[in-house]
């Protein structure tokens, strides 16, 4: 088949690859313009175009499908099928209408749940005890769309959104393999979602880092692992602001009021939750590199 393929990050960037060690033509790439970054805002290409024009292929960045121009570039490409996998970017309904095989996505989570920009971020941000990846048929609704095939697996119990997104990217690439095989030889089902199930993954913001300690301690655990590696969960501790990196849970007696730290040890500091109370184990202090937050406290006592 011949295959447009449109995606942005590294988990799409798997995907890509995986498409290349099959026998189908990506006889295009689309992903988003390069954008501005670090201190001296160089422009950074998206790790799906270095990706593609590491193999040669031809990349297209357009800021949107609105003009004309853009619509009559990708409809002169004649594509069998588009590959959709983290684009970042909503495909207008005469974009859709191209490809004679209709447009895919695989998408980071188990639909209907968790429709949206952020998904692998929200199952651990939920405590869920399992996600996945889907194949689904893009339609004009957001992750509305026909459902083709699943994986499905466990998240760990300290697993990082970070971690997750790695292991899901490995899944997703094997189900766009077994997906672009299906639709080849004509055997992909489709199967509508039920909209009363579904769920949905917003797009993350800093808002969500300040910890509150009122909430249960698996709660804030949670939180701190889903926003682990962006925007990272934050609170203040003895007046300095910190970025949290790991905690684990604390199985000792825990009667000090939430918020307040009452003991550091070997492992790291402990403080109380709504409910008991949790150890930070890594943490980052403004200006300074993550480490662990034993070794942070020896050298800058707390008082508790």
């Amino acid at each position: 088949m011949r295959l447009v393929f449109m995606g942005t990050p590294a988990f799409a960037a798997d995907c890509l690859e995986a498409v290349l060690k099959t026998e189908h033509q990506v006889i295009g790439v689309y992903t988003k313009p390069d954008t501005p970054k670090n201190r001296g805002m160089k422009m950074i290409p998206s790790e799906v175009k270095v990706l593609a024009q590491a193999h040669g292929l031809t990349v297209y960045q357009p800021a949107t499908f609105k003009d004309d121009e853009t619509y009559e570039t990708l409809k002169s490409l004649a594509p069998d099928l588009i590959v959709v996998v983290a684009y970042g970017k909503i495909l207008p309904q005469r974009v859709l209408d191209i490809p004679r095989l209709g447009c895919i996505n695989i998408h980071g989570s188990v639909l209907p749940a968790l429709r949206g920009s952020a998904p692998v971020q929200w199952a651990v941000l939920n405590d869920l005890p399992e996600t996945g990846v889907t194949a689904m048929y893009l339609s004009a609704g957001m992750d509305e769309g026909d459902v083709i095939d699943v994986r499905i697996t466990p998240i760990g119990e300290t697993e990082t959104a970070g971690e997750l997104m790695d292991r899901l990217a490995i899944l997703g690439a094997e189900l766009l393999r077994d997906t672009l095989d299906a639709i080849a030889t004509g055997t992909a089902t489709r199967t509508p979602q039920d909209p009363a199930l579904a769920t949905y993954a917003p797009m993350l913001t800093k808002e969500l880092s300040p910890i509150d300690w009122n909430r249960p301690a698996r709660a804030i655990l949670a939180q701190i692992r889903g926003l682990n590696p962006w925007p990272a969960a934050t609170t203040n501790l003895g007046g300095t602001d910190f970025k949290i990196w790991e905690a684990r849970p604390w199985t000792g007696e825990a009667s000090a009021a939430p918020g307040v730290p009452f003991a550091l040890t070997k492992q790291g500091l402990a403080v109380g939750c709504g409910d008991g109370a949790i150890m930070i184990t890594k943490l980052q202090a403004p200006g300074g590199k993550a480490m662990a937050a034993a070794d942070y406290f020896r050298g800058h006592p707390i008082l508790m």
